[in-house]
């Protein structure tokens, strides 16, 4: 199992919905698809970059999956568990939805914004809810999947601002708790200026 991969970004091509990175590891080049959401945070191409990865076996096609996140990367394999769900299917809710409101529309059973989803009906959509909302309840919480604090951006931004503070290594309960503050001491509380929401944050978390 290859966990992840850290090097730098050789090509990005798109084929249809697919997103294929290619990543120069030690002069080995891998072909990883990734969620097409993540495009925004990759570096530009012979810059180094880290993708958490997921290995399919299927017969005789092997496809490495690619993820911004750890998490992002169990979200996924929670949902290929689910009969109905491929892994096309699984990349194509993560693109929709994204991490967070994937995790708390699961949750809260809200198969709505599941069928947000091109190739997600309602039964699919029940189905994902019933067989893992108890999972991702308990472990959206061990994970440190960040849940939307009171004071939190609104949701058009708020993953960005999460996304940016995590690449910049600070952890989900910093976060949740630089937001909070944030949040509740300043004018951008469910504002969507994500570089407001991203300043004002790291000045909070340099105290």
């Amino acid at each position: 199992m290859i966990g992840y991969l850290k090097g730098t970004v050789a090509d990005i091509q798109k084929t249809g919905n697919k997103v294929i990175l290619t990543l120069d590891v030690n002069q080995v080049g891998y072909d990883v698809q990734v969620v097409p959401r993540i495009l925004q945070q990759l570096p530009a191409i012979g810059d180094p970059v880290q993708i958490f990865t997921h290995l399919q076996l299927r017969e005789e096609q092997v496809t490495l999956f690619g993820f911004s996140s750890a998490a992002e990367r169990e979200l996924f394999r929670q949902l290929v568990s689910v009969s109905g769900v491929g892994p096309q299917l699984a990349v194509a809710l993560l693109d929709t939805l994204g991490l967070q409101e994937l995790v708390q529309a699961i949750v809260a059973s809200n198969t709505r914004a599941l069928t947000r989803t091109s190739g997600v009906g309602s039964k699919t959509a029940e189905r994902i809810a019933l067989e893992l909302r108890t999972k991702l309840a308990e472990w959206r919480q061990d994970a440190g999947v960040i849940t939307p604090p009171s004071a939190a951006p609104v949701l058009s931004v708020q993953e960005d601002v999460e996304m940016t503070l995590l690449a910049l290594g600070y952890s989900a309960s910093e976060i949740s708790r630089a937001l909070q503050a944030v949040g509740q001491s300043s004018s951008l509380s469910k504002r969507d200026n994500a570089e407001g929401w991203i300043r004002e944050a790291i000045a909070w978390l340099s105290q």
